[in-house]
């Protein structure tokens, strides 16, 4: 949720937007007409529609879909696709919420997945269930998380835009020089632990792994999958309570003992930047990361090994955190053309060129099954092993509460890493805050 590429946007996970839910509830019950590109309806006289796109993408992956749009209108002359919003996608939500409370929105905006739910309240939100479920692939062929990410109620409330998984990379030079074999799929958080106390060195600068420390979600997401596997959740069956009262405080002491044994670099910074910039240097033997770090790895001339989240239990686990290209109303004709856009755009001949030159995963099976898709994964060291983990991947619930949850969690969790609270404690005070907001109507 929710994929950090590097020259696509600036962190995995954006920073809690607060106050964004607020805004939406007031304009989630008001209709409102955004405004035309070229005309009130956004067709010209001689019948070509604009589609406004806010993409919030950059470098890299804003080059690449400006050479998609550049096809598509090629194939639909009758069909323009304007890349705008002025932002990057850590901030896509605050532009779109004022947007749409002013009535003048876009057809498609670039939104985190765990943000869809609070968008998806507004009435301006297109449901895409008849777009999937007629599009050329399959619905159940894509992965099971890019189709849980966009699902709410049943109902389809987006498109999936970028797909990925967590694993651990390893730096193998250190873990040769501490004596350390490198971990296999299988491995536990009692062996990840204890490889980050051997491979930290304080008098060297080294740290065996690292881990975001601002309480955002990039922090909280990594925590999802210990929780799961000791069989939590993020809400309970009920949906008033957090799902993670029993089994929460087990995983913060994993994250308690990394911080005990002074192996975890703790980075201060919204965008883990400074913690992929320790490893990237050679002062870290693990990070765990995305698919999206490989290209910086490799660039920084690291040799590298990508193993399997650990586990507790022995079974495989991860975390995908998919984000979504969400339609907007502006009329049946821009609605309709930003449909026909954006079933293209999930097309695997389309999606491959996206998840090569921008960093995501495949969205489908189809995709994968591509031979460009499999020679990217012959000449990517580990790439396979993310992918891979999408057979098991598990997304963060659609939940509107999502963040409040998330930010009592985060909080939870900086307070282990910096040793002002015991796991316990600061699960007590993170089901305060989570569960009160679990009970707010929505």
């Amino acid at each position: 949720m929710d994929a950090v590429r590097r020259g696509a946007r600036p962190s995995r996970r954006g920073v809690l937007r607060a106050g964004g839910g607020a805004a939406l509830a007031a304009v989630a019950g008001t209709a409102m007409t955004g405004c035309g590109a070229g005309t009130d309806d956004g067709v010209a006289a001689d019948g070509t529609v604009t589609v406004e796109m806010w993409h919030g993408q950059a470098d890299t992956a804003k080059k690449v879909l400006e050479g998609l749009v550049a096809d598509f209108e090629r194939a639909h002359p009758k069909i323009r696709v304007k890349l705008g919003g002025g932002v990057l996608s850590d901030v896509m939500l605050q532009k779109v919420t004022a947007a749409l409370a002013a009535g003048s929105y876009p057809d498609i905006a670039y939104i985190f997945g765990s943000d869809l739910a609070r968008v998806a309240r507004s009435p301006q939100v297109v449901d895409l269930t008849d777009m999937v479920g007629s599009g050329p692939v399959p619905w159940k062929n894509y992965w099971a998380a890019s189709r849980d990410a966009v699902t709410l109620n049943g109902r389809v409330r987006a498109a999936p835009a970028v797909l990925d998984s967590l694993a651990v990379v390893c730096n193998k030079k250190l873990f040769r020089e501490a004596g350390l074999d490198l971990p296999k799929a299988g491995w536990t958080w009692e062996d990840f632990v204890s490889s980050a106390r051997a491979l930290t060195e304080s008098g060297r600068g080294r740290f065996g792994t690292g881990w975001p420390g601002t309480g955002d979600e990039d922090t909280v997401w990594r925590l999802w999958p210990l929780i799961w596997d000791l069989g939590g959740d993020v809400v309970d069956d009920g949906g008033k309570g957090i799902g993670f009262a029993d089994t929460g405080a087990r995983a913060l002491q994993m994250v308690a003992d990394l911080a005990r044994d002074k192996s975890v670099y703790i980075d201060p910074k919204p965008g883990s930047e400074q913690m992929y910039q320790v490893f990237q240097s050679g002062r870290m033997g693990m990070v765990v990361t995305g698919p999206w770090q490989l290209p910086d790895i490799e660039t920084a001339g690291i040799d590298y090994h990508v193993v399997p989240l650990p586990s507790f239990s022995g079974r495989p686990v991860t975390i995908s955190g998919p984000d979504t290209w969400t339609v907007f109303d502006n009329g049946e004709a821009r609605s309709k053309a930003a449909r026909t856009f954006l079933t293209w755009l999930a097309r695997p001949e389309q999606d491959v060129r996206w998840d090569i030159e921008a960093g995501s995963l495949p969205l489908s099976r189809r995709t994968e099954a591509l031979p460009a898709w499999q020679d990217k994964v012959a000449r990517t060291e580990g790439l396979n092993v993310f992918t891979t983990a999408l057979e098991t991947a598990r997304v963060r619930p659609v939940h509107p509460a999502y963040p409040e949850v998330s930010q009592a969690l985060g909080q939870a969790v900086v307070a282990v890493l910096l040793g002002r609270s015991t796991p316990e404690r600061a699960l007590r005070a993170c089901a305060d805050e989570a569960d009160a907001a679990l009970l707010i109507p929505r």
